[in-house]
């Protein structure tokens, strides 16, 4: 009979379809006890993943009577997201673990409707969620999330984020007219980013997705050197000029040190509304050539489908607005397996330490 360290190694080896990644990649805890002819196993992802713990759980059932001829097998599937590594010598938000960029180099990639969506996959599958816009000079999230609502101030020095379809959200839309215009200098808009993050009262957050600004500007220059990134994202479509800008962005975040979790392919594929008919009017295969030439992964790929714009633009985000559909099931993928890469980071243990002040008597 297998012993328990035999056991965990064939858990360890079991790979999530959904993350594309085996449970001792993404430094998943698994406690064994065997006790005679029963076995009880716990697994502890560390990513969010509520909607495939049964999948999971059922999977590892089969695997394990296969391989250990055990017929009493209990097996339970949770989560537990931690806070991970960031750039040296960046100080940490207040209630937040982990911060996730998502950028693209370029404009018109829909890298605003992927952010969106991509925050509240993760709060489907059970994380706590915010997300912070940081496009100063060009707002979308306000509309996106359906909600106008002006921030509120309870102490006078920080204001509290607006919550809409579970997430927690900030973005210089609600503190401004929609068609107001923001002509503001570098260090203005650098200021009001830093402002936002900092000041705002985010709640116990498990991961705060920031929807940066297209280019490698002041913005992008601000996060990387002051705001403790725990991972980025890369957006692109299959277009040769988009991939152009986006390998700008992952070199960007490669000289400062912050580790990209892969490549997204957004409008892969256009689908025609009236008959179905799938083609690749962008190209093919762009975002998968891309992730390889910078050994990162590729994500996943999303279609240019017209129900993700009117989605977006009726202020009701697809994963919220067809939350069983295929491009939601899409979006929540490519969330666990971003959180998944993350879990896969070393885990920042700076909490875990006293600090020490020496006073003179």
């Amino acid at each position: 009979m297998l012993n328990p360290s035999q056991i965990e190694q064939i858990i360890n080896e079991y790979s999530d379809s959904v993350a594309q990644m085996t449970l001792a990649d993404s430094k998943a805890n698994v406690d064994v006890n065997l006790d005679g002819d029963s076995l009880k196993v716990t697994v502890t992802l560390g990513y969010p993943a509520k909607a495939y713990f049964d999948k999971i759980q059922s999977e590892l059932v089969a695997l394990l009577q296969e391989k250990t001829e055990l017929t009493d097998i209990s097996v339970s599937v949770d989560s537990k997201i931690t806070k991970h590594k960031v750039q040296q010598g960046v100080q940490g938000i207040k209630n937040v673990k982990n911060i996730i960029a998502i950028a693209s180099g370029k404009g018109g990639v829909g890298k605003s409707t992927t952010s969106v969506n991509l925050a509240l996959a993760l709060a489907a599958e059970g994380a706590n969620v915010g997300i912070l816009d940081a496009d100063i000079y060009g707002p979308s999230q306000p509309r996106m999330l359906g909600t106008s609502q002006r921030p509120e101030s309870i102490d006078g020095k920080r204001i509290e984020p607006i919550e809409s379809y579970g997430l927690q959200s900030m973005s210089i839309g609600f503190l401004i007219d929609e068609e107001e215009p923001m002509i503001w200098r570098g260090p203005m808009v650098t200021q009001a980013l830093e402002q936002m993050l900092n000041d705002t009262n985010w709640k116990d957050l498990d991961y705060l997705v920031i929807d940066l600004p297209p280019g490698t500007g002041d913005i992008q220059l601000t996060l990387s050197q002051k705001v403790p990134v725990s991972g980025a994202v890369i957006v692109t479509t299959p277009q040769d000029i988009s991939l152009l800008d986006a390998r700008k962005a992952l070199k960007m975040f490669e000289k400062v040190n912050v580790p990209v979790m892969g490549v997204i392919e957004n409008m892969s594929t256009h689908i025609c509304s009236e008959c179905g008919h799938e083609e690749h009017i962008f190209g093919a295969g762009g975002g998968e050539k891309m992730a390889k030439q910078y050994s990162v992964d590729l994500l996943g790929d999303l279609p240019l489908d017209i129900r993700i714009r009117e989605d977006a633009d009726q202020g009701h985000p697809t994963v919220v607005a067809d939350p069983d559909g295929k491009i939601a099931s899409a979006y929540r993928g490519i969330a666990i397996r971003v959180a998944a890469r993350l879990a896969k980071q070393g885990k920042d243990y700076s909490s875990a330490f006293p600090n020490i002040v020496i006073k003179n008597d």
